[in-house]
């Protein structure tokens, strides 16, 4: 059963995914997406990672889908969408994902084994999912969550420097 569902899962993410590039319509291009992120969602849930799938619904499927929808109706939407030649480049990327694909399926670089001993170093008895992403985080992982901190910083601080020439100017 367990399998099932990570196959229907699995199956709407990419059906999806290719109806967000595939589709003329832009707005049916954001409800695909919409669709991909609740069914990432869901399969968050069923690897009991209850922190990413709240994340997931709120970041994703919630605040950056407003934002492509506003996007999407802010733009002139009369002009036709043309590929000038990128179709041989993108099936060539497809092409070389899939290989890398077959590739981490049929060689795995980690045994079953060990990988059920990382998971049980990492999340010790007791611990739930959000406190010891909180450890790792703050602990291991701290430099480059400071450092990405920063850039975001910077790009908003850019983006009101932006936004308040465009106000002065007008």
């Amino acid at each position: 059963m367990a399998q099932f569902v990570f196959f229907y899962f699995a199956g709407v993410i990419v059906l999806t995914s290719f109806m967000v590039v595939a589709l003329r319509n832009p707005v049916y291009s954001t409800l695909s997406l919409l669709t991909m992120f609740l069914h990432v969602a869901g399969l968050y849930v069923t690897l009991h990672a209850e922190f990413l799938f709240v994340v997931q619904l709120l970041v994703y499927a919630g605040a950056i889908l407003v934002l492509y929808l506003f996007v999407v109706m802010l733009l002139n939407l009369k002009q036709e969408l043309r590929f000038h030649g990128q179709v041989p480049v993108g099936l060539i990327l497809v092409l070389t994902l899939f290989a890398e694909a077959l590739v981490l399926l049929l060689f795995r670089a980690y045994p079953q084994a060990e990988s059920a001993a990382r998971a049980t170093a990492m999340y010790p008895e007791g611990v739930g999912n959000t406190e010891a992403i909180g450890r790792v985080l703050y602990t291991t992982y701290l430099l480059p969550f400071e450092v990405a901190s920063l850039i975001l910083l910077a790009a908003m601080i850019g983006a009101i420097i932006l936004a308040k020439k465009d106000i002065f100017a007008k």
